[in-house]
């Protein structure tokens, strides 16, 4: 599916998924089903990307003014220790939280200069690293491959990182 920005869109029947699934997940420890995690829930999985707790705060207060920082914070660690997202550390002080991505199996590459976070595949490493670990009698479980360093377009890069600063002081 793609969206009108000519990107993957999130698929409506994957959000479903994950929603009941995360209704599993709370039934089977004893807690509450409350509209709160529902309206945060369905929030975050609709975005894409790499999402900060603010960042999605800000989309939830769209949803619903009244839901509160601890409450967006609570419902995404109950979304971590789910599995169902994965909670991520660039460099940059902040978790981010990654529910799905348009490419199931991926690595990032997050540049150092504007923050961007690239995702990428490639078959060929996936197959080298199936290689590696055979020559070397190991079986991978998972693995995270990030790569540091700067975008090659550095006007591009320069924007984003006025537009982050701009955002970062109320201008955004």
């Amino acid at each position: 599916m793609i969206d009108a920005s000519g990107k993957n869109a999130v698929d409506p029947k994957v959000i479903k998924e994950k929603e009941v699934a995360f209704a599993q997940f709370i039934q089977d420890r004893g807690l509450k089903t409350t509209k709160q995690r529902n309206t945060i829930i369905s929030v975050f999985f609709a975005m894409r990307g790499h999402i900060s707790v603010e960042e999605l705060l800000v989309e939830v207060k769209r949803a619903n003014p009244k839901i509160g920082y601890a409450t967006v914070y609570r419902t995404l660690h109950l979304l971590v220790e789910s599995e169902l997202v994965q909670e991520r550390r660039f460099g940059d002080g902040l978790a981010r939280y990654e529910g799905h991505s348009g490419v199931e199996h991926h690595n990032h590459m997050i540049c150092l200069e504007c923050g961007n976070i690239s995702e990428f595949s490639n078959p060929s490493l996936v197959k080298f690293q199936g290689q590696l670990a055979e020559e070397n009698n190991f079986k991978i479980y998972r693995h995270r491959l990030e790569l540091y360093g700067a975008c090659k377009d550095e006007k591009a890069c320069q924007l984003r990182k006025k537009k982050k600063a701009a955002h970062a002081h109320g201008g955004g």
